[in-house]
């Protein structure tokens, strides 16, 4: 699809905030759009039904673990994992690099791949930049991501450079392996905590002309401050036609932070984790639904919201649901977190599109 599936349709005159249109296999996505985690073809806690209902417009699966379980082959044979999951809106898969790479001392690195060792089973297994589109193209996603090598927050420079060049170069092998159509296909950006590298491989993966750019190894324990500002630096090294996903960047300030520095997409587990957890988002904060103070207040979780959950449900009933340890509290806080992100989303929109997100 190259440059004819993004483009801008907003612009914030006082930063760099883009509203924008996305167009995938499975439908349109407006951005900037948050992605709910669905690591197992699965947003935990939520059926897809309800997703719709929130308004979620595109989710997130992992190319590792389902490789790993039940396999890419189930999943074709299943029809696609639209049809598994009973989705039918837009998919985006990730390389599954993060993962691999967070399983020290399980796994090998090489310039070919990665060989490591299954969490599961302890089975080796064997990954390379074309196997890596070949499973997503299995899973049928509507967007696949190349695989990367990230680095740690703190990593010496011969190491960032290392990895900074296999990424770029398992971006080339990926995109070259590609046969599926229709199928997006973005590249990450690397670099470190640098610059001037972040730059470059920015420049670098921007001339293999993937479909959209994944900005990786942020957030990764580094200063807020650092991880806007090199979010910032990427951004403006990247060509305005492409979309950009900003990975892993989960609290609502940080998403608005990536937002103002120019980023489309997100992603992130803590919506959800927070939801099982006993935690919701709200217009007052994070509450923390188990805290005595909930006993008897009767009134919604969060009185600004308009979700299922605030309408028909109470805070100590809520909290009665956690201390019980029923399913339900998970559920019911899980619906509301997504809701609240979806809104903040649309409003971020409504706003750069008013020109006055700043």
């Amino acid at each position: 699809m190259g440059s004819d599936c993004f483009s801008i349709e907003a612009q914030c005159p006082h930063s760099r905030a883009r509203a924008g249109r996305l167009r995938t296999a499975h439908g349109e996505v407006l951005t900037p759009a948050f992605m709910p985690v669905g690591t197992q073809a699965t947003v935990k806690a939520m059926r897809p039904g309800e997703l719709h209902e929130i308004g979620v417009q595109i989710a997130l699966a992992n190319t590792y673990h389902l490789h790993l379980r039940p396999g890419e082959e189930i999943v074709r044979r299943a029809g696609g994992l639209h049809t598994f999951m009973h989705w039918p809106k837009p998919l985006l898969t990730d390389s599954g690099g993060y993962q691999i790479f967070s399983l020290k001392g399980l796994r090998k690195v090489d310039d070919e791949g990665v060989t490591f060792t299954s969490h599961l089973d302890g089975s080796t297994r064997r990954l390379t930049p074309e196997s890596v589109i070949n499973i997503q193209e299995a899973l049928g996603s509507d967007i696949a991501v190349t695989l990367d090598e990230p680095t740690p927050y703190g990593a010496g420079e011969a190491k960032v450079r290392q990895a900074m060049d296999r990424t770029r170069e398992w971006a080339r092998r990926g995109l070259a392996a590609r046969e599926r159509e229709g199928q997006l296909v973005f590249g990450i950006v690397q670099g470190g905590m640098g610059g001037e590298k972040r730059t470059q491989s920015a420049q670098e993966i921007a001339a293999l002309e993937p479909d959209g750019f994944c900005l990786g190894g942020l957030s990764i324990g580094e200063p807020r401050e650092l991880t806007e500002e090199l979010t910032a630096t990427v951004c403006d090294a990247l060509p305005e036609t492409r979309a950009r996903h900003l990975m892993g960047v989960g609290y609502p300030e940080d998403i608005l932070a990536g937002i103002r520095m120019g980023a489309d997409l997100f992603d992130c587990v803590l919506p959800t984790r927070l939801g099982r957890n006993g935690s919701a988002v709200t217009g007052e904060g994070r509450l923390n639904m188990v805290a005595a103070q909930y006993a008897d207040d009767f009134g919604p979780l969060d009185p600004s919201c308009e979700c299922s959950t605030c309408r028909d449900y109470t805070r100590a009933y809520i909290r009665h649901l956690y201390k019980a340890k029923e399913i339900l509290a998970a559920r019911l806080v899980t619906y509301h977190n997504l809701w609240f992100y979806t809104r903040m989303m649309e409003r971020a929109r409504e706003e750069i599109v008013k020109g006055t997100f700043a």
